[in-house]
């Protein structure tokens, strides 16, 4: 049964814990991940971002009017990909996040200087929360199976094997 709603990353933490910690590692190994936004005309925008994990939430920090920024504030949905590493080894997995954006206004000065106090991001910046509606994670095991793991908000972890 699917459902339509979307967790915080502390939500979806208190779900699956183990697949978060996958997750997390997976995005701390690499600085630079690949973001995927819709342009004004419905198509897809890639670009590089990094992203942190605070308090609870997972945070998509942007240079002023960065065009990915502007992507967000027109459309929210989003899809972040790990930074899978040099060569085809993916140790962990490839993990994928999708959800949507949602923008925390300059006037919200406690949640900015918060991030601002940990990340030090160049000033001024747009900063945005996620809310997931999936996490994925792609991996082989035994060196004979893909396995793809897919959570959604309300749902346990599906597995899925392939050979």
């Amino acid at each position: 049964m699917s459902t339509d709603t979307t967790v915080n990353w502390a939500a979806f933490t208190a779900a699956e814990p183990e697949l978060a910690k996958t997750v997390e590692e997976r995005f701390a190994a690499y600085t630079h991940h690949v973001l995927a936004t819709v342009r004004r005309d419905g198509s897809p925008r890639t670009t590089g971002l990094e992203v942190r994990f605070l308090n609870g939430e997972l945070w998509l920090g942007m240079m002023p009017d960065s065009l990915k920024a502007l992507d967000l504030r027109r459309d929210p949905r989003f899809a972040l990909q790990a930074n899978p590493g040099e060569g085809t080894g993916m140790g962990g997995g490839d993990v994928r996040v999708g959800g949507r954006a949602v923008e925390i206004p300059a006037e919200d000065t406690r949640t900015r200087a918060r991030y601002a106090e940990e990340v030090e991001p160049p000033e001024p910046f747009h900063l945005f929360r996620t809310e997931l509606t999936e996490v994925v994670r792609t991996s082989v095991e035994d060196e004979k199976y893909l396995v793809v793991q897919v959570w959604k908000p309300g749902e346990p972890v599906r597995t899925l094997k392939r050979t």
